[in-house]
């Protein structure tokens, strides 16, 4: 997303954001946001959260997808803030889901599929920690099927996998422009599909 800071949208900071004890403290803490009642949260970082949030927003089962920040040092960070490459934050989605429609393992292959989990920090031109490969799990099943599902896809690409799973952290909400960006016209003005089971090719700027 380097163009966008071309057009003013965050562009690299020349100073350091403020990160304080107590403000990596409440950034580091868990999420607490609730799920509606019966759903589910997860949350995975597989690059730049665009193309990777229409997705998710395809998949049966998900009720309500979100771009956002989380993992990083920096309590309200922006998107000016991460693009400084200081605060250690990681691009994600945030999926809410029915369990009872969409299975975890679900949401794994369409993760596995969407990215390169095997470059570190780096998906296609967009490079940066904020780019990194990342499951963030909520409950012990999240995890074991996590584990699980890297060691599978192991076998699979036959090269060294550098997805981190890790507990769910605080998760910040990106900016109003960000969400559901490819579904409102992306870049182009030209709006994809979040129909469910779309098949499409997903056109990750627009």
């Amino acid at each position: 997303m380097s163009w966008l800071n071309k057009l003013g949208f965050g562009a690299a900071r020349t100073d350091t954001p403020s990160m304080d004890s107590s403000s990596s403290a409440i950034a580091q803490g868990p999420d607490d946001d609730i799920p509606a009642p019966g759903q589910q949260f997860s949350q995975f970082g597989a690059g730049c959260f665009w193309g990777v949030e229409l997705a998710f927003q395809r998949v049966p089962g998900v009720t309500k997808t979100e771009v956002g920040y989380t993992q990083g040092y920096l309590h309200n960070p922006t998107y000016e803030d991460i693009c400084s490459g200081t605060t250690f934050h990681s691009e994600v989605v945030r999926v809410q889901y029915d369990p009872k429609e969409c299975s975890f393992d679900s949401l794994l292959d369409v993760f596995w599929d969407r990215h390169d989990p095997t470059t570190l920090n780096r998906q296609g031109n967009d490079v940066g920690t904020q780019y990194r490969s990342g499951i963030y799990f909520y409950t012990p099943e999240q995890e074991k099927a996590a584990i699980e599902g890297r060691d599978r896809q192991q076998k699979i690409l036959n090269r060294n996998i550098v997805t981190e799973i890790l507990p769910a952290k605080k998760f910040y909400r990106a900016e109003e422009y960000h969400q559901q960006y490819l579904a409102k016209g992306g870049r182009f003005g030209s709006r994809q599909s979040t129909e469910k089971g779309c098949n499409d090719p997903i056109r990750c700027y627009g």
